[in-house]
Formats: structure tokens, C-alpha cells, sequence
């Protein structure tokens, strides 16, 4: 491979961890890649990504299904982020989180609000998902570190 050309790892729907500002340490999925920069107000590399501000809590088989569903509230966020200030993962996020950010919600809070709203939506169906299966259980459990 030539110098010019790397490999674009930091794509739609890879985990990463966030390490500086209020969410450090907090998992998120990169929802959309600005590689290059966008425009004069951020001319550096950085990513639209959503994440779990509040972890679900552990769930067990003798739980009523009241308590699973109180339990298994997700309090997510949307956030732009430089590059330098996230760690990828080898773990990526089947869920369709695209159609549900738009690239207005980094800058008007009331398209923020609302993608918050639809995101926690998605991510509490992909955890249930999860605890029937397995899958992705590793983006909703809290990082212990």
C-alpha cells in the first residue's frame, strides 16, 4: 500500500470509545465519517456518533417482565467528536442508526432532541434483541476500567 492511500477502518456503524469530554469512557457507534473535515468550523477529521450515556441495568430470569422493561431503559446521546479523541474497537453495531441522525443534529438541539428520542427507541429494541440472543451485548454493558 502507498503512502498516499490508508485503509478507512472508522466506518458507518463501528464501535468506538469515547476518551476525552463529559462521555469519556462511554461506547458509541459512528453514525457518519467526516474523513476530510467539513467546512471552515471544523477543518479536522471527525465523526457523527451515538451513544449509551446510561447502561442498562443486569436483568435475570426470575425478573417479572415490569422490571426487565425498567431495567432495560438505554439513555443515549448524539455528539460530533475528533478523531483524536476516540478509540476504535473490533466490535460494529448492525443497527440502522443512519436514517434516524440527520447531520443537522450536531448543531440545532431541537433535531438533537428528536434524534435522541428515536435513537433511544431503536437502541432499547436492538437491546432486547440482545438479551434474547447475545448479540451486541458487549456495546450495551458498561465499560469497567
Amino acid at each position: 500500500m502507498d503512502a498516499g492511500k490508508k485503509s478507512k477502518f472508522l466506518k458507518q456503524g463501528k464501535i468506538v470509545i469515547l476518551l476525552h469530554g463529559r462521555y469519556a469512557g462511554r461506547k458509541a457507534a459512528i453514525v457518519k465519517n467526516f474523513d476530510e473535515g467539513s467546512g471552515s468550523n471544523r477543518p479536522y477529521g471527525h465523526c457523527l456518533v451515538v451513544g449509551i450515556d446510561r447502561y442498562p441495568l443486569k436483568v435475570t430470569k426470575s425478573m417479572g417482565v415490569k422490571k426487565v422493561a425498567r431495567r432495560s431503559k438505554v439513555k443515549p446521546f448524539v455528539k460530533v467528536v475528533n478523531y483524536n479523541h476516540i478509540m476504535p474497537t473490533r466490535y460494529t453495531l448492525d443497527a440502522d442508526l443512519k436514517s434516524m441522525v440527520t447531520p443537522d443534529a450536531a448543531t440545532n438541539p431541537t433535531a438533537r432532541k428528536s434524534s435522541v428520542k428515536r435513537c433511544k427507541r431503536v437502541l432499547e429494541a436492538k437491546y432486547a434483541q440482545a438479551l434474547r440472543s447475545g448479540k451486541s451485548k458487549w456495546f450495551f454493558s458498561k465499560l469497567r476500567f
